[in-house]
């Protein structure tokens, strides 16, 4: 549970004021179709975060516990400095408006989560609790509870949010994260 609930919160915490949240404000704005651009976020976070979680899994098995301590814990400080950086959106749409509502936002959303911090953290993620499915379904959890309300509120709640504290706060837990698995806190896990 502690897997899924903390993936959870981190993915909601450091999707705030991300590129694929702006991406989710922008297809809002563009198309006006809520239901297909949360279906389309939803498949596309699933693919993207199934194949991290995969890979954090797999990492696992590649490296012994020390290593893989250190690798975690740097990781996650890694990445509470990485969420203190904003993003920007690339205005590189391309063909991609001839695919749909559906299609537009799925192939966008699977991209711009390419080596994003929320692609990262599931990795580390899977890595440092060894639980696909709670990390998967949590970390992508995470992304609709942010990018949900991005889709159907858009620009309204947008100039509301205090970007830079919700950062501050997701920076904040990844540092904890970081130095607590460093200090062995994941040893019951063989981490």
């Amino acid at each position: 549970m502690d897997a899924f609930l903390i993936s959870t919160g981190i993915v909601a915490l450091a999707e705030i004021g991300d590129k694929t949240q702006l991406l989710a404000f922008i297809l809002a704005a563009k198309f006006r179709k809520p239901v297909p651009i949360i279906i389309g976020i939803l498949v596309a976070t699933l693919a993207n975060h199934g194949l991290a979680g995969a890979v954090g899994t797999w990492l696992t098995s590649l490296m012994s516990p020390e290593t893989l301590r250190w690798v975690l814990g740097l990781s996650f400080i890694a990445m509470a400095v990485w969420t203190l950086i904003p993003d920007k959106i690339d205005d590189d749409e391309g063909g991609l408006v001839r695919m749909g509502v559906f299609g537009t936002t799925l192939v966008a959303f699977f991209l711009a989560e390419m080596g994003d911090k929320t692609q990262v953290a599931t990795v580390a993620l899977a890595a440092q609790y060894q639980a696909f499915i709670a990390v998967v379904a949590g970390t992508t959890l995470g992304m609709m509870i942010a990018n949900v309300p991005a889709v159907l509120l858009g620009d309204r709640i947008a100039q509301r949010m205090p970007v830079r504290l919700v950062h501050a706060i997701a920076a904040a837990i990844f540092a904890v994260l970081g130095v607590a698995t460093l200090m062995g806190a994941g040893a019951q896990f063989g981490i």
